[in-house]
């Protein structure tokens, strides 16, 4: 576990405010440095058989202007593909994709390291309606980041694959992930009391207590 919480604390978190088609959207903002070329993070990023081994298997056309699908249900267009520093998708939820119309997408952006490293940031800009980000805050999607990104850094250090549901049902993992986020909410003007809510409905929500 303790690769796992180092990981988690690699990460710089932020929440902020940005747009996508369908209006005014909160950010989530993870940036870290990897140990790996940028090539080798770009095709980590783009390769479908890679892809697999730390976010979920994809299908689809997979070139700019091309639809995708993960297992997962989500799916989207990819609509900015600049090798090998800029990846934009939209990023759509569930079988109905007339019910979340351009209500969120994902961008990746990489550069070059002084020491043959790779700066990443992902930022996910999403529209969500009341009650779902006054309930959990930014940790709703940030802990399901925070968990592809602890697979990424295993799969562009050669190691294992990651079993995810293993991971997230840790509720160490979930709990330091929750307050990190936490600590980007607070630092975006989030109400202490409103935060800490949030910390503990997304803690319960990846890891329920089993009693």
């Amino acid at each position: 576990m303790k690769d796992v919480l180092d990981e988690l604390a690699a990460a710089r978190r932020a929440m902020g405010k940005g747009s996508v088609p369908a209006g005014d959207a909160y950010t989530i903002e993870l940036r870290r440095r990897y140990d790996a070329p940028i090539d080798d993070v770009w095709d980590a990023l783009t390769n479908p058989e890679r892809l697999q081994r730390w976010l979920q298997p994809v299908t689809g056309d997979l070139r700019l202007g091309g639809k995708f699908e993960l297992d997962g249900g989500e799916h989207g267009d990819i609509l900015r593909c600049e090798p090998p520093r800029l990846l934009k998708v939209s990023w759509l939820y569930g079988p109905d994709a007339d019910a979340w119309p351009g209500t969120s997408e994902v961008q990746v952006r990489l550069a070059s390291g002084p020491a043959g490293d790779t700066e990443f940031e992902l930022v996910h800009a999403v529209v969500l309606e009341e009650p779902l980000f006054p309930i959990y805050g930014p940790g709703a999607g940030g802990v399901g980041w925070d968990l592809r990104l602890l697979a990424l850094a295993r799969l562009l250090a050669g190691g294992e694959t990651v079993d995810h549901e293993a991971v997230e049902k840790s509720p160490e993992f979930v709990r330091r992930s929750a307050a990190a986020w936490g600590e980007a909410h607070l630092a975006a003007g989030g109400e202490p009391e409103r935060v800490a809510a949030a910390i503990e409905a997304t803690t319960r929500f990846y890891a329920p207590d089993p009693t």
